[in-house]
């Protein structure tokens, strides 16, 4: 099997140039996929462009991660709706040093290697070329007529903000970046989503009109689909912020719990997208979560997968601890750190040890914590045994809030109902 055929078995093809399956047959590939810089870390929205790295590097393929340093510095408009915040060359710098070494997790830089993998930074040879050179180079390549008619720019201009001449420009900046790559590391492939065919066949354009000969296409691209769930949100942002590949910023529980709570209806895609399963153990997997699925076993081998990449071995025991702790009520055994990693996943509300002394009730600290709106809805809800203190039922709305109700005088775990959690933590 070569690589665009594990790619076609994954459903990770949208559009692609003409010829690349037979290109991947005749010759060792050297390919791209672009990162944005304006965060300090990466996000699970990514891991489709990092994994498709991966896969190109298992098949003795080179994968070069590039960091727009330098377009970072203007911003794409595809998909978006309003300019960008320009970031300052420091933060830049700062935000390429945190993406390294998350990258670093998922592929080979071992400098033994034949197709050790790279990592560049755009901003080396796009601060160095002249705006004279680049017009006379690259921008009579371009027509007007033909970066209008880009669907990001058409939407940008019908509105009445318009699109600054800057980020009109970004395709010719990625076309350029493509062209460059070629010349200098002999790339002749780019990856990316969907929305990015456009800029790729820019640049594939830009490089067969700079090296004019007998082939049609010199370079080449794959584009793979956006990522939505069954109930078509964005992937990574149903639950609000999408989760991080930073361990600092996000805990391996989160992380853990981002990818357990996958849907049935997900989970074989997303299996397909994010791990190194081939296709008969996905298949295995696709049968058991069809005649059991309260067993979620295709969600925690997913889970565990991408879990074990980023926060190691480690942080994978601790995500599995906290859940098993956790969901059956065994809080005695969370640690101290366990309970930060908790915070981040449910909403959390801090209360001073002086404000136990004030004969404050449970049900007014509930209400002006926003467990509940108003203090009929906590009665209703405490009356029905849908309210749980540390896993035991709360049937009196006037129960004092007192210190024995914080385990090791530590935190509370609030449940209401099922599913809804919350944690206080005394201070």
């Amino acid at each position: 099997m070569k690589f665009t055929e594990e790619l076609s078995w994954r459903n990770l093809i949208f559009d692609k140039t003409p010829g690349v399956d037979d290109f991947f047959s005749n010759e060792n590939v050297t390919g791209y996929v672009g990162f944005d810089p304006t965060s300090k870390s990466l996000h699970v929205g990514n891991l489709l462009p990092i994994m498709n790295l991966v896969r190109l590097q298992k098949y003795g393929h080179t994968p070069i991660a590039l960091v727009g340093g330098g377009t970072g510095l203007i911003g794409d408009p595809s998909g978006k709706s309003e300019e960008r915040k320009v970031l300052t060359d420091l933060e830049i710098e700062e935000n390429l040093f945190s993406i390294e070494n998350q990258l670093k997790k998922f592929l080979d830089f071992d400098s033994n290697l034949s197709n050790k993998a790279l990592i560049l930074n755009n901003a080396k040879w796009l601060k160095k070329i002249s705006l004279i050179d680049f017009l006379r180079d690259v921008g009579k390549h371009f027509t007007v007529n033909y970066m209008m008619k880009k669907e990001s720019v058409k939407s940008r201009v019908s509105r009445d903000t318009g699109i600054s001449f800057t980020e009109f420009s970004y395709m010719t900046l990625q076309a350029y970046d493509f062209l460059h790559l070629y010349e200098n590391f002999d790339c002749k492939l780019q990856m990316g989503g969907s929305d990015q065919m456009g800029n790729i066949l820019a640049g594939v354009d830009l490089i067969n009109r700079k090296n004019p000969g007998p082939k049609s296409y010199l370079a080449h691209g794959i584009v793979s689909p956006l990522i939505t769930s069954s109930s078509g949100e964005k992937f990574g942002k149903t639950a609000g912020e999408a989760p991080t590949l930073d361990p600092n910023k996000t805990s391996a529980y989160k992380l853990y719990q981002f990818f357990i709570n996958t849907p049935d209806e997900d989970v074989i895609n997303y299996l397909k997208y994010f791990s190194n399963l081939n296709s008969s153990e996905i298949e295995d997997l696709e049968n058991e979560t069809i005649n059991d699925p309260k067993k979620r076993v295709a969600q925690n081998k997913l889970a565990e997968n991408l879990v074990e990449i980023v926060h190691g071995n480690n942080g994978l025991s601790d995500a599995k601890k906290i859940t098993e702790y956790f969901f059956n009520e065994k809080y005695n055994d969370l640690t101290e750190q366990n309970i930060i990693d908790l915070s981040e996943s449910f909403p959390s509300f801090e209360i001073s040890k002086k404000a136990l002394k004030e004969d404050l009730k449970l049900g007014k600290f509930l209400v002006d914590n926003n467990v509940f709106n108003s203090m009929s809805e906590m009665k209703r809800m405490s009356d029905q045994g849908a309210l749980y203190i540390n896993g035991n039922r709360i049937n009196d709305a006037g129960t004092s809030l007192t210190q024995d109700l914080f385990i090791r005088n530590n935190f509370m775990v609030i449940r209401v109902g099922s599913k809804k959690y919350h944690l206080s933590v005394l201070k």
